[in-house]
């Protein structure tokens, strides 16, 4: 177990350099700079998507030998053969990012199989690194958080958004409604990544949200377990996609 963790750690550190150099790159990109790629439906990609995802899988590359996906380039297989995934989103965000609302992020986890094993998520405009191994341990700038203590939901902060595959149809924004609708407050701040961050880090005390992709949430739910919290995450038919909840415990047992 000891090993493991020595391990997990070693991996930790390699994803947060990931994070802090591609957030570096993003810090200084200028919004006049970036070329709008796609933008269909609800979806917007742009230039500094493909640059900063590169920088990290050049680094991922450079340390280990494990299989990738990622938000921009899919699934690269790696080969190692432990069955352990990197799950890259270059920046979480990326419609703040392009009208200058300084609200995203990178995020990287590290899974095998279903499990997250650890996550990182660098918020390169406050320089707030968030980071943990799952059901260890959990930090914002190497000092340890914990979720909420809170447990009544009327007295809770959701956070949760509009991914691009939400339903808003009139029927499905009257399920939404029903889902926060006792809540004290609601939050969309437009990074799933950010949401759940701020729940491990108690700001928040929920994150919830339906057909979000794998990749906007995969490291936060290794994160809100290391600091102690629970994620719930239900496979939908779409590829990696889900619906999930996360909260502190008490809050988790009462959903």
């Amino acid at each position: 177990m000891a090993r493991e963790m020595r391990e997990l750690e070693k991996l930790l550190f390699v994803a947060e350099k990931a994070a802090c150099r591609a957030g570096a790159f993003l810090s200084r990109t200028k919004i006049k700079d970036n070329k709008i790629l796609t933008d269909l439906g609800k979806d917007v990609k742009i230039s500094a998507d493909l640059h900063s995802e590169k920088i990290i899988i050049n680094m991922l590359r450079a340390k280990s030998e494990f299989d990738i996906l990622t938000e921009e380039s899919g699934f690269l297989p790696g080969a190692s053969g432990k069955h352990l995934l990197w799950i890259v989103d270059p920046i979480d965000g990326t419609m703040n990012f392009l009208r200058g609302i300084p609200i995203n992020c990178v995020s990287i986890g590290l899974w095998r199989g279903n499990e997250p094993l650890l996550g990182v998520i660098y918020d390169f405009n406050k320089n707030e690194l968030f980071s943990g191994i799952a059901r260890k341990i959990a930090y914002l700038n190497k000092k340890r958080i914990k979720v909420s203590a809170l447990s009544k939901e009327a007295s809770a902060v959701l956070c949760t958004g509009f991914p691009v595959n939400t339903d808003f149809s009139s029927r499905g924004l009257l399920r939404f409604t029903k889902q926060i609708q006792n809540y004290k407050k609601v939050r969309l701040i437009g990074s799933a990544a950010l949401s759940l961050a701020y729940v491990a880090a108690g700001r928040a005390d929920v994150y919830r949200e339906n057909n979000i992709m794998l990749w906007d949430v995969a490291a936060g739910a290794a994160i809100i377990t290391g600091a102690g919290g629970n994620v719930q995450m239900l496979p939908l038919a779409k590829e990696n996609a889900f619906s999930v909840y996360a909260s502190n415990r008490r809050l988790f047992r009462q959903r």
